[in-house]
């Protein structure tokens, strides 16, 4: 009997790392789709294209899925399970039907919470201590469906977004290898999400960046380090140049203890603003769209 007919979905580093997984143990992959690199992104992780062509794994990048021109297509690869991993676009439930053992979906985080788009920006920009890789049966709904397994890692108050990435990232990998022999005998484990627990959020855009002056200080740290470099960052615009906020410190002995007008420069060198409950040391900044103007003592951003 033939082995089971796999089609992957994926981008990102998770999805290379378990497709990785796969074809590491001779799984019968027949095919990835994928998304081609934005020019405007950046690229900082690993994506699953480069391990799928090393291995002679047909590599498709279509717009949508769900048009009856791929639909057919799918159909035509006979797939017997199909698997999710940091696939972007929504897969339409006729595409989820086409496979006997089921379509199930790698999310990265602790479901039922952070449902929805950039999981691990939004737990760093709410402070989360812990964040997640979860494994669940693709439904209708996104990140709904049952969930097969799922393992956690703690972060510091401190991490990036990136590395919180970077620690979770090994996660999918572990649940992955714990569970697909299961799904690929249709005998995975299933546990119902609880609806009342779950949470979601949209993706996230550039503009989202905004810092709001009002927010604590720790609200706006949590913004700087949930959108810092990989990611577009947080910013103020000041006149007609936009200030990037790479990094902020609200501890440091000249932001510690000061208060003021919420967006109100405290000091110029070293850089100190106000917040809503005390004030920021801006440590690292990038001046963007215009040349970097003269900021005072007392100056509203």
């Amino acid at each position: 009997m033939p082995p089971p007919r796999i089609l992957f979905f994926g981008y990102s580093e998770v999805g290379h790392d378990c497709l990785s997984l796969l074809l590491e143990r001779g799984d019968n992959v027949v095919a990835l789709i994928t998304h081609e690199d934005n020019p405007g992104e950046k690229i900082w992780f690993k994506t699953p294209a480069a391990a799928a062509r090393a291995k002679g794994v047909p590599v498709h990048t279509p717009a949508k899925v769900g048009t009856p021109e791929w639909v057919e297509r799918i159909a035509a690869m006979r797939p017997d399970l199909i698997l999710s991993v940091y696939y972007r676009n929504m897969i339409s439930t006729k595409v989820l039907a086409l496979a006997p053992l089921g379509a199930f979906n790698m999310h990265g985080s602790l479901l039922p919470r952070y449902r929805g788009r950039a999981p691990i920006n939004w737990a760093v920009l709410h402070g989360e201590p812990r964040i997640g890789m979860t494994l669940h049966r693709m439904v209708r709904e996104p990140d709904a469906g049952n969930i097969v397994d799922q393992e956690g890692v703690d972060i510091g108050p401190r991490d990036t977004a990136e590395q919180a990435f970077r620690k979770v990232l090994p996660c999918a990998r572990r649940v992955l290898a714990r569970q697909i022999d299961a799904l690929l005998s249709g005998t995975a484990p299933e546990t119902p999400q609880d609806p009342a627990k779950a949470t979601y959020f949209g993706g996230r855009k550039p503009e989202d960046g905004l810092i709001d002056w009002m927010q604590s200080s720790r609200q706006i740290f949590n913004l700087v380090r949930a959108v810092t470099d990989p990611y577009p960052g947080a910013f103020t615009d000041v006149g007609a140049a936009r200030m990037m906020v790479w990094w902020a410190e609200g501890d440091s002995p000249v932001a510690h203890g000061r208060m003021g007008r919420p967006g109100e420069v405290l000091s110029v060198e070293p850089l100190v603003v106000a917040t809503g409950d005390g004030a920021l040391e801006l440590t690292r900044i990038e001046w963007r769209g215009a040349p970097a103007p003269f900021l005072r003592e007392g100056q509203k951003l």
